[in-house]
């Protein structure tokens, strides 16, 4: 049976399926983080501060972080920030790039907020979190045992209620109840913006489709066009770079690795070893040029030849290796 049908569907559901990867990572992320590292201090005053922070804190990482490995963040940017116009751009030509610079973010934004919101909606549907930030806040007007305690006291006994242990036993059917109640308030909103994101989307998503300047056809041509692109221009890029890399190399060392018969090799100077030794920082030449590294930038100065030495294929060390 041909695998290339099934590479071809798993192809184009590509933004689907990388999606469902990263909710389900999120989703057994948020159950080791609250399992291992999640303890509520159960106190007054820290409760609202620790619960907040373990829902809100770890949602925006997961947002920056989204942003940050998407790869067309940083084109949208730099490309932004260094390109300049090679010719006059018609008015309708200027609207379709603005459009699909649009579409681009849209996208980008689209596949960040994927683990935070799953990561919100989530623990919201865990509960435990909302009951730790906010059961000193609930409600608890109706029960008599507490109505007679001071604001001060009955927040700390409300505080106290995510921890059974410090609970005293008078209190523990209305600490089931309380903690009931905030769970059933937090599953409720958990719900609701599972909600209002899956209509988000699909709002989005009509008017992206609705305000594209490309038909449907032509969209996923220009997606997968886009992605082959990329996927040659890597394997383009590695096999240029090591070119590049292996003529310097070559006049470094006389020779170039893997070489067979090898019959000289250069020693390089100690001006050499320190003109290639220290930090490898990108730098500009000119407007056109730059060096990528040290080695590089020694390449680039052509040095003499220096001292050659003259070899016995033979008798060499790891002839055996190269023959």
């Amino acid at each position: 049976m041909s695998l290339q049908p099934i590479l071809t569907f798993l192809k184009s559901k590509e933004s689907i399926l990388f999606n469902a990867v990263v909710a389900i990572l999120t989703v057994g992320g948020q159950q080791l983080f609250s399992f291992f590292a999640f303890s509520c201090p159960c106190s007054p005053s820290k409760n609202l501060n620790y619960g907040l922070a373990f829902l809100g804190v770890p949602a925006l990482v997961l947002l920056v972080v989204g942003f940050v490995f998407n790869d067309n963040t940083w084109r949208l940017l730099m490309g932004s920030s260094h390109s300049h116009a090679v010719q006059e751009r018609s008015r309708q030509s200027t609207i379709m790039k603005y459009k699909l610079i649009c579409f681009v973010i849209g996208n980008i934004t689209g596949r960040a907020m994927v683990a935070p919101i799953t990561w919100l909606a989530v623990t919201l549907l865990n509960g435990s979190y909302y009951v730790c930030a906010l059961s000193e806040y609930a409600d608890v007007e109706q029960y008599d045992i507490l109505r007679s305690l001071t604001e001060a006291e009955r927040r700390r006994f409300l505080a106290q209620f995510p921890c059974a242990q410090f609970v005293p036993a008078n209190l523990t059917r209305v600490k089931d109840e309380v903690v009931l109640q905030l769970k059933y308030q937090s599953q409720v909103a958990g719900w609701i913006l599972v909600a209002v994101v899956t209509i988000s989307i699909f709002i989005t998503l009509c008017i992206a489709r609705c305000c594209s300047p490309l038909t449907f056809l032509h969209l996923k041509y220009w997606t997968s066009y886009v992605n082959n692109e990329q996927i040659l221009f890597e394997q383009a890029t590695d096999q240029h770079s090591k070119i590049y890399a292996l003529l310097n190399i070559k006049k470094f060392f006389g020779f170039s690795p893997g070489s067979k018969n090898i019959k000289e090799i250069r020693v390089p100077s100690r001006w050499d070893w320190r003109m290639i030794s220290g930090l490898d920082l990108l730098k500009t030449i000119d407007d056109e040029h730059c060096h990528y590294s040290l080695l590089h930038q020694w390449a680039d100065l052509d040095p003499a030849d220096g001292k050659l030495i003259h070899i016995d294929v033979e008798n060499s060390p790891g002839s055996d290796s190269l023959s």
